[in-house]
């Protein structure tokens, strides 16, 4: 038997975001069942789309989950924090901006 290997638990620090932040898309979401009114695997969200955080869930005890408002698509959508980059802070968009390759 070998020791239990502990997962990152986001909700033991600060959110990454704030209600009324300004963020941007970092990847293509597309719909896995459970949003309403459409279809299995349609595109909820484009990489680049912009939008502001409106709420901050958690689910499973260890992930936030922000309902970020798209403006363009009318729509609200649960993401997480690694699928977003925040547009009102400066230090945190070129630091993503520095990672990618």
């Amino acid at each position: 038997m070998g020791l239990g290997h502990e997962q990152d638990i986001e909700i033991r620090r600060e959110p990454d975001f704030r209600p009324g932040e300004k963020v941007r898309a970092t990847k293509h979401v597309k719909n896995d069942g459970t949003y309403p009114h459409k279809r299995i695997g349609e595109t909820l969200v484009r990489k680049g789309d912009v939008g502001y955080v409106r709420d901050i869930g958690v689910f499973l005890q260890q992930f936030y989950i922000y309902a970020v408002e798209w403006i363009d698509r009318g729509t609200i959508v649960g993401m997480r924090g690694k699928e977003l980059v925040s547009l009102d802070r400066p230090s945190a968009l070129a630091v993503t901006e520095e990672a990618r390759p």
